[in-house]
Order: structure tokens, then C-alpha cells, then sequence
């Protein structure tokens, strides 16, 4: 059912949201005084008040946080269902992120990361991470759930971009979900990219935006879902 409530789209201060006193603002300033509309931001030393305490490698791990919704999804007979729960799985980590407008460290080239889950029935997963290229950054990862029958394959290409009162994270790359007890069942994920806005004036605000997608061609199911940014309102005096 469509809400056509305009309020519910409006930017207001939350936990997606962060405002700079003068003194950081100045900072950050200063830094996007050199930059030019469309510049890398890969190559831009940035400053800590902006970063979170953790790398990419491990960032990856939000989307993961939910392994009960995906460990024994290939033992639904239904593929409709089957797909819509791997839907769920991946949808399922995008609300993980820390206060305010932060991005992750940019891993080292030849970084790893490595983590361990173990499930209340008695089975484990596994994740490695590695940065495989610096310049342009690419991550690449490995999870699995051998006693789940789950594997999944990814890489991660984050370009950014600075576009003037907003800085953008096009998110490229792609994820390959599979069961390993259904060959050839492989689920091909895409990311939505990561928009920072408010960077000159108003409050910074981070989201989500453009399109993702999860594609199946064996069962020969697509979801495309698109991430809608939220309408910011600029109040002035009259």
C-alpha cells in the first residue's frame, strides 16, 4: 500500500544523522576547499571524526548478523519461498551502522580479517576477508556454513565521489549466494550505494539509495529493490 504522508520521508536528527560543531565543520571544510566536484575521495586523507573504529574487511560481517534466517533455508521445497528468504537474509544486516556519518578505514592492501559463529544447534560458519587490491580498493570475502550447506563469494569495489554538498559510495561489485546441496542454485546479489549529504550546510545525513537487485537465473527469479534517499527540507526566513 503506498503512503503518500510526505513526513515520513523528511530528514530529521536520529541515529542516521549528525551535526558538526564549528570546529569539526572548519576541519572538514578545510579538506573539501581542495577538492573538486567528481574527485575520488579514495586518495583523501580524511579525519578520524568521520571514521569508524573498524575497516572495510569487517564491515562486510553486518550483513551476516542474521544467521538464523538463512541456515536452513535450503531445506524450503518451495523455490519462491526458498528465494525470498535469501532475500530476507540479505536485506536483513542493513540496519547495523554506527551513529551519525561514518565510513569504515580503507583496509591495506593484503589486510585479512577472519571471524567465527557458533549457531545454538551446534553447527559453525566461517568468514575470511582480504584486501586484495589498493588502488582501486577491492575486497574480497568467503563465508561458509559447511553443516548449513552455505557458501557465499563476494567482492567489494566502494568508489567514492564527492559531488559538492554530498559525498557518494558507489557500491560495485557483487555477491554469490549458494547451497551447496543444490547445484547450480546460485543466488547473484547487488548493493545499493551510500550517499553522505549535508557535507557544506544542514545536518549530515547518511543513506541508502538507487537500486539493488537479487537474481536466481536457475530459478529464474529476479527482486529488484530500490532504496529511495530521503526528501530534505531547507527551512528559510521570510
Amino acid at each position: 500500500m503506498a503512503n503518500n504522508d510526505t513526513t515520513n520521508n523528511v530528514a530529521v536528527e536520529g541515529e542516521d544523522t549528525e551535526v558538526l560543531d564549528d570546529g569539526t565543520r572548519s576541519i572538514l571544510m578545510g579538506i573539501i576547499s581542495q577538492l573538486s566536484k567528481g574527485m575520488d575521495l579514495h586518495r583523501v586523507t580524511l579525519p578520524t571524526f568521520v571514521l569508524e573504529p573498524r575497516s572495510m574487511l569487517e564491515r562486510i560481517t553486518d550483513f551476516m548478523s542474521h544467521p538464523e534466517l538463512i541456515a536452513k533455508a535450503n531445506q524450503i521445497q518451495d523455490p519462491v519461498e526458498r528465494f525470498v528468504a535469501v532475500t530476507r537474509y540479505y536485506l536483513s544486516g542493513w540496519h547495523i551502522k554506527p551513529k551519525g556519518v561514518k565510513k569504515p578505514y580503507n583496509p591495506i592492501l593484503g589486510e585479512h580479517f577472519r571471524s567465527q559463529w557458533k549457531f545454538a544447534d551446534g553447527t559453525e560458519a566461517f568468514y575470511v576477508a582480504e584486501q586484495v587490491s589498493h588502488h582501486p580498493p577491492i575486497s574480497a570475502y568467503y563465508y561458509a556454513s559447511p553443516e548449513n550447506n552455505i557458501s557465499v563469494l563476494g567482492d567489494l569495489l566502494p568508489k567514492s565521489k564527492f559531488l559538492g554538498n554530498s559525498a557518494a559510495t558507489l557500491m560495485q561489485g557483487e555477491i554469490k549466494l549458494s547451497f551447496t546441496d543444490r547445484p547450480g542454485e546460485d543466488y547473484i546479489i547487488t548493493m545499493p550505494n551510500v550517499y553522505a549529504r549535508g557535507i557544506l550546510f544542514g545536518t549530515m545525513l547518511m543513506e541508502l539509495g538507487d537500486v539493488a537487485s537479487v537474481k536466481c537465473e536457475k530459478l529464474d527469479l529476479i527482486c529488484s529493490l530500490e532504496f529511495k534517499v530521503k526528501t530534505i527540507y531547507i527551512k528559510t526566513a521570510v
